[in-house]
């Protein structure tokens, strides 16, 4: 298996500017994931929602053949110079998730898309750095999208990675991805101390009932989601 520090550029080589989501807890647990697939050269692999291209740069060096999509210019911009920089080949297109893709099939989808909670002061898809963690009231709006598209473009054996918070229901995605013919479970979790975002959230949070009065840390998870037939 490629080692995580082979394949993962380290964070001081790429470039993160501002609009852009800068790579933390949440992009590495996902890089490794992804290192433990040992994917095999020539291996087809989309990265949803690629922000500066960590991910796709990841999936490159281990020899996969990369489309990495974005819906934001600044982030395609970024990840185009990133992977050039890095001495990888990526294909690279601005789109809203699989829309940019259609009829297509591969053997990995992996993506770390928005996932907090958002009061309704702060509307999901507005553009600007906060799109890319700004997920509605629930955290699902781009969750329930990526559950209900990606079981289609997978191929038989094909894998789902996707990062996610406690606090957007990790059960309810499993659910869905489980009604869509793929086998899902918890691959990996951590936790880690609540970030400048959920911190500013707190008292939205905790009048919501997301957040418990003495919480002080978030739960991440990788979600792994396998396509065992042609059926989905």
């Amino acid at each position: 298996m490629a080692g995580l520090v082979d394949t993962v550029p380290p964070p001081t080589t790429l470039l993160t500017p501002l609009g852009v989501y800068r790579p933390q807890a949440d992009t590495f647990l996902l890089a490794q994931a992804l290192c433990g697939e040992q994917l095999s050269t020539g291996a087809e692999v989309l990265d949803l929602g690629t922000g500066n291209g960590t991910l796709a740069i990841c999936a490159a060096r281990q020899g996969a053949r990369v489309t990495a999509i974005d819906i934001s210019w600044r982030a395609v911009l970024t990840t185009r110079l990133n992977a050039l920089r890095s001495g990888q080949r990526l294909t690279v297109r601005h789109g809203d998730l699989l829309g940019s893709v259609p009829d297509r099939s591969v053997d990995l989808v992996v993506s770390n898309p928005p996932y907090v909670p958002t009061p309704a002061s702060h509307r999901p898809g507005v553009p600007g750095a906060e799109r890319a963690w700004n997920a509605g009231r629930d955290g699902r709006a781009v969750l329930d999208r990526i559950c209900a598209d990606a079981p289609r473009v997978l191929r038989p054996g094909g894998v789902l990675l996707m990062a996610q918070s406690g606090l957007s229901d990790i059960e309810e995605t499993l659910v869905r991805l489980a009604r869509c013919g793929l086998r899902p479970a918890v691959s990996d979790r951590a936790y880690i101390p609540f970030g400048p975002v959920l911190r500013s959230r707190l008292p939205w949070l905790r009048e919501s009932g997301l957040v418990g009065e003495r919480e002080e840390n978030e739960e991440l998870v990788i979600i792994r989601a396998e396509r065992t037939s042609s059926e989905s």
